[in-house]
C-alpha cells in the first residue's frame, strides 16, 4: 500500500455483458441520515459522537442568530408601523408647505382721556407683549415649571417623558406632564384640547415643524402670548391685567409665579378664586427657579415672603359700559381691525368713578324702599365729548347698557322741546296762559296734583312742569313741528307726532336726550356725541383721529337759546329742581317723570358740563312714587357737585349776566303759596309783585342790552 502497488484506480466500465444492469442509484444507508452516514458519524467503534461540544456551540449561535434577526424584523416592522400611524394622521393636517402660524385676534387697549387704561376688548383680553417688554424673570417662570429643557430639545423632549413617567409613578413632585412647551403651543395653535392618543402624535408632528420654522425665543414669545389663563384671558398681558389689575411688564416675581403655575389648570388654581391653591403653586414654580439658578436666594426668599395679592374689583365695573360704547362706534372710525390697536378717549375717570359712586350709593341706600333697581349716568362737555357713562347699577350682574341702548319715556324732560318750538315761533317766557282743563278727542291731561292755576307765564309753567299749559303749546304749534325740533337738536328715536308727545310718551335714550340738551349749554350748536379721540397701533402708527369739529351747526337762535336757559334755570329757582342747586353755579336743566312711575329723569347742566340720570326697573314695574324731583336730582346734586368741584364757574350761554343762585333771594321769602308741581315735589312760587319786578327787569336788560 505504501509503495501504491496495491493501488487500484476507480473503473466505472460495467463487466462484459452487464452494460445495461449499471445502477447508480443511493440506497438508503447512502443517503443523508441513512445507516452509513449513521455509521461514519458514530465512529469506528459506533460509539458516541465525536466532538459533541462543537456542535452545540453551533446550535446556540444559530439561536443567537435567529433572536436577532427576528429583533431586526420586529423592529423593522415597528417602524414601518409607527411611520404608517404618524404618516396617516400627518395625513390628516394641513400639507405642511401650507402650514402657518394662525394670526392672533386682535386686541383693543381702551384709554381714559388721561392715557390711563379703561379696559381691554377683543377675544384674547391683551395686548401681543415680546419678551424685551417683560421682566427677565417672567419668561423663565413659564421655563422652570412647564419645560426647563426648553432651550435644549427639539420640541420633543424624550428625558422630559421619562422623569415625568418616573415622577408620576414615584408620586414625588406632583403630577408631571410630558409636553414641552412647543408642543403646548403647537395644540393652541393648531388643535383641540381633546385628549387623545391621535392628538398627540399630531401634536409632537407640529412642535417638530415650529422648531424648525421659528428659534426658541420667537417660539417663547408665542406661547406667552396664546397660553390660555382663565377668566377669558389669552397671553401674559391679559392674564396680568385680570388678576392683577397691571400690565405684564410690571408684574413682581411672586404675581409672575402665580402667572406661571396657572396655565397647568386655569380653573382650579385661579388666584382670585382659590388663593391657596395657586399660592402652592406658585411656591413650587419659585422653589424649581431657584434649583435652575434662574433667581436668587434673596429674590426666592423675597418672593416667597411676600405671596401675590390678586387685585379685587374696585366698584360696579361702569368703566366696562363706557368700553362697550366704544366698541358700538370704532368701526365707524377704523373698520376691521387687523392688529392690536389703542384707542383714546374722552373719559374722565374720576368723573366715571364718581358718576358710578353716586348711582349705585342712592340705589342702595333707597332703591328698595322706592321699589327702583337700576339706572344710568350720562355726562358730557357741551361739545358733545362724552366724559361718564354709567349704564347699569353693576356690570358684573348685567351687561345690558341702558345710557345708550335703553328707550324709555323721557316724561316731563321732553318738554324743553316743546317749549323750543314755541320760542321759535314767537312766544316769550312771559307770555301768560292758562293753566285749566284741556281736552282733545276725549283725551284729557291733568296735572300732577290734579290743581290748576289759572293764568301763568310760561315761564313759571315750565318751572312748575304742568301738563296743560305743554299740551296746549304742543297742540298750537303742531306735534310735528316739536318732532322736528327734537330731531333737529340730535333726538334720533321714533317719535310719535301727537297730543301726549309733550308729555314725553315718546321713548329716548340717555345718551341722545343728553346730546340734545347739550345745544342748550353751548349757545345753540347741535353735536353728535362722541367718546374717540384719536385710534393708533401698538407700534405708534395713527390710524384715525378726531377733527377739531365735529358738531352738527347752529341748531337754535343764541337768543332762542337765552329765553330757553332762562326758563329752564328758572326750575332750580322755583321749580321741580331747587335740590340741585350748587353754590356759586347757574345751572339749568328739566326733570321728567312718567304719569304712572315707571321712569324718573333729570338732565341738567352748567356751562361746561351736561348731565342726565335716569332710573326705574328693567321689568318695567313701578316704583314707589319716584319723581324727577326726587331720586334722579339727588344723583344728578351729588355728582355735578364732585365733577364741579374746583373749577370757576361758567355762565350759562344768553345769561352771562345772571347772579349765581346762591345771590338770588330765597323764593318763597314773605310768605309764598307752595305749590305741588307736576312732578310731585313741592315748589316755592314768588309772590306776583316780586315776579311782576323780574319779569320787567329781565324786559329791560333785553331792550337796553343791560
Amino acid at each position: 500500500m505504501a509503495n501504491g502497488r496495491d493501488r487500484r484506480e476507480p473503473v466505472f466500465d460495467a463487466p462484459a455483458g452487464q452494460a445495461g444492469e449499471l445502477d447508480f442509484h443511493l440506497s438508503p444507508e447512502d443517503r443523508a441520515g441513512g445507516t452509513m452516514a449513521r455509521r461514519r458519524a458514530s465512529g469506528p467503534s459506533g460509539g458516541r459522537p465525536s466532538r459533541p461540544r462543537k456542535v452545540k456551540r453551533r446550535s446556540g449561535r444559530s439561536l443567537f442568530r435567529k433572536l436577532i434577526y427576528a429583533g431586526l424584523v420586529l423592529c423593522l416592522w415597528g417602524v414601518i408601523g409607527v411611520g404608517g400611524i404618524v404618516a396617516y394622521y400627518a395625513s390628516q393636517l394641513p400639507p405642511i408647505d401650507q402650514l402657518a402660524v394662525p394670526k392672533r385676534p386682535p386686541n383693543i387697549a381702551i384709554l381714559a382721556s388721561d392715557g390711563s387704561f379703561l379696559a381691554n376688548r377683543g377675544e384674547t383680553g391683551g395686548r401681543t407683549m415680546t419678551l424685551k417688554e417683560l421682566p427677565p424673570y417672567l419668561p423663565k417662570a413659564f421655563i422652570a415649571i412647564e419645560d426647563r429643557r426648553f432651550y435644549d430639545h427639539y420640541g420633543i423632549d424624550p428625558i422630559g417623558i421619562g422623569r415625568a413617567i418616573y415622577r408620576n409613578l414615584s408620586n414625588s413632585g406632583g403630577l408631571q406632564g410630558g409636553s414641552t412647551l412647543t408642543q403646548q403651543l403647537a395644540k393652541n395653535l393648531f388643535l383641540t384640547q381633546e385628549r387623545t392618543a391621535s392628538r398627540k402624535i399630531q401634536e409632537a408632528i407640529l412642535a417638530l415643524w415650529l422648531e424648525r420654522n421659528y428659534s426658541k425665543d420667537q417660539l417663547l414669545e408665542l406661547y406667552l402670548n396664546r397660553v390660555y389663563f382663565g377668566a377669558g384671558a389669552y397671553g401674559v398681558e391679559a392674564a396680568a391685567q385680570r388678576y392683577y389689575g397691571k400690565s405684564a411688564r410690571s408684574v413682581s416675581l411672586a404675581e409672575a409665579a402665580v402667572l406661571a403655575g396657572l396655565v397647568q389648570s386655569p380653573s382650579r388654581l385661579a388666584p382670585n378664586r382659590y388663593p391657596e391653591r395657586a399660592q402652592a403653586r406658585a411656591e413650587l414654580v419659585i422653589a424649581a427657579m431657584n434649583d435652575l439658578g434662574f433667581i436668587t436666594p434673596g429674590m426666592t426668599k423675597t418672593a416667597l415672603g411676600a405671596p401675590a395679592e390678586p387685585v379685587r374689583p374696585n366698584g360696579a365695573g361702569s368703566a366696562n359700559y363706557a368700553a362697550d360704547y366704544v366698541m358700538d362706534v370704532l368701526d365707524d372710525f377704523v373698520g376691521t381691525v387687523e392688529s392690536d390697536i389703542m384707542v383714546s378717549t374722552t373719559v374722565e375717570p374720576a368723573l366715571q368713578s364718581a358718576a358710578e359712586r353716586v348711582l349705585v350709593d342712592e340705589l342702595n341706600a333707597k332703591g328698595q324702599k322706592f321699589n327702583v333697581s337700576q339706572g344710568a349716568v350720562v355726562a358730557m362737555q357741551p361739545d358733545g365729548a362724552v366724559k361718564a357713562l354709567v349704564g347699569g347699577r353693576n356690570y358684573e350682574t348685567s351687561q345690558f347698557n341702558r345710557a345708550i341702548a335703553a328707550r324709555r319715556q323721557p316724561g316731563s324732560s321732553f318738554k324743553p322741546f316743546v317749549y323750543l318750538a314755541a320760542m321759535e315761533r314767537g312766544y316769550t317766557p312771559d307770555m301768560v296762559m292758562e293753566d285749566a282743563p284741556v281736552a282733545y278727542k276725549g283725551w284729557a291731561p291733568k296735572n300732577y296734583d290734579r290743581k290748576y292755576r289759572g293764568p301763568i307765564t310760561i315761564r313759571d309753567a315750565l318751572a312748575l312742569s304742568l301738563n296743560t299749559v305743554a299740551v296746549k303749546l304742543n297742540m298750537e304749534v303742531g306735534p310735528k313741528t316739536v318732532v322736528q325740533t327734537a330731531q333737529r337738536l340730535g333726538i334720533s328715536s321714533p317719535l310719535q307726532a301727537n297730543g301726549s308727545l309733550a308729555l314725553g310718551t315718546s321713548e329716548v335714550t340717555p345718551l341722545e336726550l343728553v346730546s340734545a340738551y347739550a345745544a342748550f349749554a353751548n349757545g345753540g350748536i347741535g353735536v353728535t356725541p362722541y367718546v374717540i379721540t384719536q385710534v393708533k397701533t401698538t407700534d405708534g402708527k395713527l390710524i384715525y383721529k378726531r377733527p377739531g369739529s365735529g358738531g352738527l351747526g347752529r341748531v337754535i337762535d343764541p337768543g332762542v337759546v337765552a329765553q330757553m336757559n332762562e326758563m329752564m334755570h328758572n326750575v332750580f329757582v322755583i321749580g321741580t329742581a331747587q335740590k340741585a342747586q350748587i353754590p356759586g353755579w347757574t345751572l339749568a336743566g328739566k326733570t321728567g317723570t312718567t304719569d304712572d312711575y315707571k321712569d324718573a329723569w333729570f338732565v341738567g347742566f352748567s356751562g361746561n358740563l351736561v348731565a342726565g340720570v335716569w332710573l326705574g326697573n328693567d321689568d318695567g314695574a313701578l316704583t314707589k312714587r319716584v319723581t324727577g324731583g326726587n331720586l334722579p336730582t339727588e344723583v344728578w346734586h351729588n355728582f355735578m357737585t364732585v365733577a364741579l368741584k374746583d373749577q370757576q364757574p361758567v355762565p350759562l350761554p344768553g345769561l352771562e349776566r345772571m347772579r349765581a343762585p346762591s345771590d338770588i333771594p330765597v323764593a318763597g321769602a314773605g310768605g309764598a303759596p307752595r305749590y305741588a308741581n307736576a312732578d310731585g315735589e313741592g315748589s316755592w312760587v314768588a309772590p306776583a309783585p316780586q315776579r311782576r319786578a323780574s319779569r320787567e327787569k329781565n324786559f329791560l336788560e333785553k331792550l337796553f342790552g343791560l
